[in-house]
């Protein structure tokens, strides 16, 4: 299978151009020579085709095929919303919910959020589980990468949701006993709400209630706070084939 990069800048047929430092490094490092064959995608939902037409010391020069459009997406657009876990377990949340085709993450800081991220800090951060996405849609094949949004604590993002529309399901992932319903139901859109190490206090969950969030059960063990998102999305993908 041919490399698979990312470009910032839109893509169009026939284009010849010199890659971007950061994947004209990526194809010096694969040692990749001229005729070998890539393929470009801008995160508008195609790929191009691609041929490698120069490789200099400072320079990749290629040639862009003809438009293929293909869909790798999920059949809902998913939107997850979590306390933001500790350590690079959150980079891990981002690299694995992008292979399973969440469409919108939003990190939130909780009452019971260990990490707290703020300013310059929380960009940078931001910035970096951006390329996470990135680099993971190019691992699995995803033609539009997920959008990593700003850092905000949970009740100022939940005062911005509104009371919701028909088009969109809202769940809060709990331990209570209630049945995830079949996603061959919902409405086109998810947001799927879930808690930091610990989880939710009282009055965070009751606010988000008053939003509209119905507490769906993912089964009778206690998953951590990176994997019970993991799991619902693995469930969505699933069930929507």
């Amino acid at each position: 299978m041919p490399a698979r990069l990312h470009l910032a800048a839109p893509l169009l047929d026939g284009a010849e151009f010199s890659l971007p430092d950061g994947a004209a490094r990526h194809v010096q490092v694969l040692r990749l020579q001229p005729g070998a064959a890539l393929t470009l995608f801008d995160g508008s939902g195609a790929e191009w085709p691609a041929e490698v037409v120069k490789m200099a010391r400072n320079a990749v020069v290629v040639h862009v095929g003809a438009r293929r459009e293909v869909d790798r997406e999920l059949p809902l657009n998913v939107t997850l919303a979590l306390g933001v876990p500790t350590n690079e377990r959150m980079d891990a949340v981002v690299e694995k919910a992008t292979e399973l085709g969440v469409a919108v993450i939003q990190p939130l800081l909780c009452e019971r959020s260990v990490l707290r991220l703020t300013g310059e800090r929380a960009d940078k951060r931001r910035e970096h589980w951006q390329s996470v996405a990135i680099a993971a849609c190019e691992q699995s094949g995803r033609n539009k990468v997920p959008v990593i949004e700003p850092i905000r604590p949970l009740s100022a993002w939940l005062a911005s949701r509104g009371l919701g529309t028909s088009q969109e399901t809202r769940w809060l992932l709990s331990t209570s006993e209630a049945t995830l319903p079949d996603a061959r139901s919902t409405a086109i859109a998810v947001i799927a709400l879930s808690g930091p190490e610990g989880g939710l206090s009282p009055a965070e969950e009751s606010a988000a209630h008053e939003r509209g969030f119905e507490p769906v059960s993912l089964g009778p063990r206690v998953l951590r706070a990176d994997t019970a998102p993991l799991a619902l999305l693995a469930h969505l993908g699933l069930a929507a084939r």
